[in-house]
């Protein structure tokens, strides 16, 4: 199931339009595509209620009043629009289960400065660092009459990160996005600039929306639905103490909701069948894991994704 997480500490920096139209985008392409609303404002979300039904469909997910976040089954490919100040676990958390994360950036000495910051403590973390889960950087709310996007696109370069190029500052995204749409949800003539804006960042996309092999999957092709996120690596450092571990597929909180699938504490995604045929083989039986407060080197969990 690729991911692809939409990531900057700085808040307006245009996150929830990009990570909108992404989804939108892999909607259009026949793609059962979930928009993770993992920012508290709840943008996204937001935008959703206002997408009308005749339009492809994006789902949903957000924190519950449990604080958990779940999946709908049928998902195969997923967009997290992600809150700002996200840093340390918070921002580890996410780098665990994203196959790329595209950062957006406005043209201003403190949003690239912000930006830097951010760019920093991504390299650092070992699947960024390792080119496992990509990044790149998208310019926003550029002004084409001046020189912004050439000094973003340097800024970028002197970091080594790939620039995908800049999206103009236009009333079009601002009305599109209040009638829940998208510049791909518009007629072609009506979004031709904006269109033409957005063809490299989506040539770069494309593989890791559409790979042969997803990051977090076992497979040549894209799995069926899932049923549950579990920890791919048994012995991960964040597995909590005293936890019932399989060797085989990780471990399952003990009040998982089925036919539903969710983030639980540990490694990368990895999938099990919602259904299968009979001629299917059985998965074996998953233990329980116990409720985890902590991580197994004494830090918390983020909010966020803490269950009660």
């Amino acid at each position: 199931m690729p991911v692809i997480a939409v990531v900057n500490r700085k808040g307006g920096s245009g996150k929830s339009t990009l990570a909108a139209h992404i989804a939108a985008w892999c909607a259009r392409n026949g793609s059962s595509v979930m928009l993770g609303d993992v920012d508290r404002q709840q943008s996204a979300r937001a935008w959703l209620k206002r997408r009308e039904a005749s339009l492809p469909a994006i789902a949903p997910w957000a924190v519950d009043q449990k604080n958990m976040l779940r999946v709908p089954t049928g998902i195969t490919h997923v967009v997290l629009d992600t809150p700002g100040g996200m840093h340390g676990f918070e921002l580890a958390r996410v780098v665990m289960f994203a196959d790329a994360i595209v950062m957006p950036v406005c043209n201003s000495m403190f949003d690239r400065e912000s930006a830097a910051a951010c760019h920093a403590e991504l390299m650092a973390m070992p699947r960024v660092a390792s080119g496992r889960c990509r990044l790149a950087v998208v310019g926003m709310r550029i002004d084409g009459r001046t020189n912004a996007a050439q000094t973003l696109e340097e800024w970028s370069e002197s970091l080594g990160v790939p620039f995908l190029g800049a999206l103009r500052e236009t009333q079009l995204y601002v009305r599109s996005l209040e009638r829940g749409l998208t510049i791909f949800d518009l007629q072609p003539q009506l979004a031709a600039a904006d269109l033409t804006q957005w063809a490299p960042i989506l040539q770069w996309l494309k593989p890791q929306l559409y790979p042969p092999q997803a990051a977090n999957d076992g497979t040549t092709t894209l799995r069926p639905p899932a049923r549950t996120l579990v920890p791919r690596n048994a012995a991960s450092p964040l597995t909590a103490p005293g936890a019932v571990v399989s060797k085989r597929l990780g471990s399952l909180p003990n009040s998982l909701m089925p036919a539903q699938e969710s983030m639980v504490q540990g490694g990368r995604m990895s999938t099990l069948s919602g259904s299968r045929s009979p001629s299917a083989p059985r998965a074996p039986a998953t233990p329980t894991l116990a409720r985890p407060t902590r991580t197994a080197d004494g830090s918390h969990i983020p909010q966020f994704l803490k269950r009660n």
